[in-house]
């Protein structure tokens, strides 16, 4: 059986990730593919749990630090349960959220050294990496103002202040200037069903031809 694909879709707050990940699911299964989605933190029942303890609570709950630890914890055990079984018997994996968003919003924003998030992918991921990843960009004014339309109780990175979401986008800007060949920047500005036809075209372009 030939091995399936691994999309992650990238961004700062109110990027409408979500709705472009259940999109492009829905047309990757018209075509055929079995279609896994997740996401992050979360994923998986161990990974959920720790999602709750990394995005409720003040903003000062966890240093960048600890949250990169709890970040960690809980991607190893999605990628263990989810994510590696999922590609290995050849489904398509899209997740919002995977090891970038540890880079920009405990790195690039939260100041976390560079090289200790590098030590942790390494040994970590164990190669379990993405084929393509989506970043969506837009002012961090424009986000946050977005997700605080949609407010729920996972509202703690949001209370964070802009100077920190502009750092955030920075970060991921960075990632996707770095990575041509992995990282595809959308703009997610636009109406949705043109975010969509971008995001089409990157999967066409770059992972569709895959059996």
């Amino acid at each position: 059986m030939a091995r399936g694909r691994f999309i992650t879709f990238e961004g700062g707050e109110g990027a409408g990730k979500s709705t472009q990940v259940r999109r492009l699911a829905a047309r990757l299964t018209v075509e055929g593919r079995e279609v896994v989605t997740t996401r992050e933190p979360g994923g998986s029942p161990g990974a959920e749990s720790i999602r709750e303890l990394v995005l409720k609570g003040s903003a000062d709950r966890w240093s960048p630090t600890t949250e990169t630890l709890l970040m960690y914890a809980a991607r190893r055990d999605h990628i263990e349960r989810v994510i590696r079984p999922a590609v290995e018997r050849g489904a398509w994996v899209i997740c919002d959220r995977f090891a970038d968003s540890t880079r920009a919003y405990q790195g690039a924003a939260g100041g976390v050294d560079p090289g200790f998030i590098s030590a942790l992918e390494t040994y970590i991921l164990e190669g379990t990496r993405p084929d393509l990843t989506l970043v969506f960009d837009l002012p961090a004014e424009v986000g946050l103002e977005r997700a605080h339309a949609r407010a729920g109780s996972e509202m703690r990175f949001e209370s964070k202040g802009m100077a920190f979401h502009e750092r955030l986008r920075e970060g991921f800007r960075a990632i996707a200037a770095g990575e041509p060949d992995r990282c595809v920047l959308i703009d997610a500005a636009g109406a949705m069903d043109a975010v969509e036809a971008a995001v089409w075209a990157a999967v066409a372009e770059r992972l569709a031809a895959h059996g």
